[in-house]
């Protein structure tokens, strides 16, 4: 990976060879490796080992989780806050699992919806919750620094599956509490 790193840097017109470029081939490898992290971790063993049961059937919200990826089209980072929520049916999980899914699945190159579906899809197959909810909020830099160049703009996906896509109720209160509830 640095040969092609310092060929790329060749090719932009620079010179690999000069003082401030002469280690940034191993850093940048250094970096991808980091940032594509979740494709050597297997979010089911992961997630697998804090799994509980436990007799509680309301829902559960884990909010304002920070997550860092990278655009697949254009390998620029996308970043944001995830909020999920699930409603067990006899099983929960331990809460830092929750934050580790959307790390493991953002350290991939990545779309902001598959993001959200592959969030929710794991939590689904290995709880089998009544119902899970998952809303992501990115700010794209592909977006702001290139092409259209909109600085302001985030985008917002979501995925609901079980009760939340089921019942309006459900996926009201959960709406309301990621955006209602006051952090001081």
């Amino acid at each position: 990976m640095k040969r092609n790193i310092r060929e790329l840097i060749r090719k932009m017109g620079e010179d690999p060879d000069r003082e401030g470029l002469v280690d940034t081939p191993e850093r940048v490898e250094k970096s991808l490796t980091f940032l594509t992290s979740g494709y050597e971790q297997n979010p089911a063993e992961v997630i697998g080992r804090a799994v509980f049961h436990e007799q509680y059937d309301e829902m559960v919200v884990v909010r304002d989780i920070d997550f860092y990826s990278l655009c697949e089209h254009h390998m620029l980072p996308f970043y944001g806050k995830a909020h999920v929520a699930y409603i067990p049916d006899g099983t929960i999980v331990g809460l830092s699992k929750i934050p580790r899914m959307v790390d493991i699945f953002a350290r991939r190159l990545q779309i902001q919806e598959r993001l959200t579906q592959q969030i929710a899809q794991i939590l689904v197959d290995q709880l089998k919750p009544m119902g899970v909810a998952v809303v992501l909020e990115g700010f794209h830099t592909c977006m702001a620094m290139r092409g259209v160049q909109k600085q302001n703009a985030w985008m917002t996906t979501s995925a609901m599956r079980g009760c939340f896509r089921k019942q309006a109720k459900t996926r009201e209160e959960f709406l309301m509490l990621i955006k209602g509830i006051s952090r001081s």
